[in-house]
């Protein structure tokens, strides 16, 4: 290849691949993992990383600090995609590394992009392998491993959780390649906007790569002036798309959880948020509105009996208006779900008597509280004794209701909040009031 030849095919690389960093002192970001003193740190430095697993969203530096790896490392590096890689490829990169390490004593790391995407049978191929030492095996996936991958391949590797890049990291990326004669574009005498840097900032949400790739799509559809290449806010804007917002399983079930959280935690910004960005995703509105039923009587029960009035209705907004009607009375509901006293009395005391009615010893049904709606049931003794209560005054009187043995159990204890506090128990009371 000559000289030429390499330098086109350099500048043809995209602008987030050129820019990729290659020692540990110029990676952006994931201070948690690789700053000073830290354990991944340590060991990349030391070359004695172990077989890991590096989990994050997109753009935030798994496959960077892989490369990095390589570049730094003395052992050999092999990449491979699980999308496009199957047990063929795994064993030809496991029979060389054996044959390395037997000849010349260097051992062999193994990326596998999207590592979530094998399937058991893979899996177990590289099992053996990792295990003894063979290979050190690199795990990069945007999925949580714990749920997407097999148990085998997590226990044998240290998982290492990535997070979004902070907004001042990714805003250095965008100025370093602005800056960069070599690799980004710094022949090109680029001038961007405060604002059009904060607003590639603010959509990329932590992606670098996108701020990046938005970055070199303007620079490159600019027209040059007399200083350079000017981008402008407008510009800016044009170059870079509000992302979709990505929900796979794992992410949906977070966003579920912290929404479910903050309708327990009465912050109703919060619920709005989440419930907001699910359905800005794709989400079907019902299940938000099941967990909105759901909550009204776990977390608020008797305390305002009004919040699953407010859920329920909901509910049928949905049924008759749809969306994007039905979004009024689903945040209406949500606000008051949040704002209602809270107690959970309702679901302990469902939890008690189901663990109760589980263990299946409650003993035979008292005769006075048996079915009497057949001829024939005083000859069995049925009802014999049962005292009406709508013919005693206040409609109420002493009774026990319990079958044998649990006569003093008590299941529901109200709370101090809201209509549960005004809420007087006859239960054990002989008078009525």
């Amino acid at each position: 290849m000559s000289l030429f030849d390499f330098a086109q095919r350099e500048t043809a690389r995209p602008l987030a691949d050129r820019m990729r960093p290659r020692t540990m002192d110029q990676f952006l970001g994931q201070e948690h993992l690789v700053g000073p003193g830290k354990l991944l740190r340590r060991a990349i430095q030391a070359d004695q990383l172990t077989s890991s697993i590096f989990y994050g969203p997109p753009g935030c530096g798994k496959t960077t600090l892989a490369f990095v790896i390589s570049q730094t490392t003395k052992g050999h590096f092999e990449r491979l995609n699980a999308v496009t890689s199957g047990v063929g490829e795994v064993r030809d990169v496991i029979k060389n590394a054996k044959d390395r390490f037997a000849m010349y004593g260097q051992h062999t790391y193994l990326l596998l992009d999207e590592c979530h995407r094998w399937n058991k049978a893979q899996s177990d191929s590289i099992l053996p392998a990792i295990e003894e030492g063979t290979i050190r095996f690199i795990g990069s996936t945007t999925e949580n491993p714990m749920i997407a991958m097999t148990p085998a391949i997590v226990s044998r590797c240290r998982v290492f959780q990535f997070f979004r890049l902070k907004d001042e990291d990714v805003k250095q990326a965008l100025l370093q390649a602005i800056a960069d004669p070599e690799r980004g574009l710094g022949q090109l005498n680029v001038k961007a906007d405060d604002q059009a840097l904060d607003h590639w900032v603010r959509v990329a949400g932590g992606d670098v790569r996108t701020a990046l790739n938005a970055l070199e799509l303007a620079a490159l559809s600019t027209p040059t002036g007399e200083d350079g290449i000017h981008i402008t806010l407008g510009i800016a804007e044009d170059s870079i798309q509000q992302p979709m917002l990505r929900v796979d399983e794992t992410l949906y079930y977070d966003m579920l959880s912290a929404f479910c959280k903050s309708l327990r935690g009465s912050d109703p910004d919060a619920a709005m948020l989440w419930a907001s960005r699910l359905l800005y995703a794709g989400c079907d509105p019902k299940l938000i509105i099941r967990r909105m039923i759901a909550h009204a009587s776990e977390d608020v029960g008797l305390a305002d009996p009004q919040a699953l009035v407010q859920a329920v209705s909901a509910a049928k907004a949905l049924e008759v208006v749809g969306l994007p009607e039905a979004r009024l009375a689903m945040t209406q509901a949500i606000i008051y779900i949040c704002l209602a006293p809270k107690s959970n009395t309702v679901v302990n005391a469902m939890n008690l008597a189901a663990a109760d009615a589980e263990q299946g010893q409650l003993g035979e049904v008292p005769l006075y509280l048996r079915d009497t709606h057949y001829q024939g049931h005083q000859r069995l003794g049925n009802g014999e004794g049962y005292l009406f209560p709508h013919d005693f005054p206040g409609h109420w009187v002493k009774q026990n209701y319990m079958p044998d043995g649990f006569e003093d159990t008590v299941y529901y204890r109200p709370g101090q909040l809201g209509f549960e506090g005004k809420i007087i128990m006859k239960k054990h009371e002989d008078e009525p009031q």
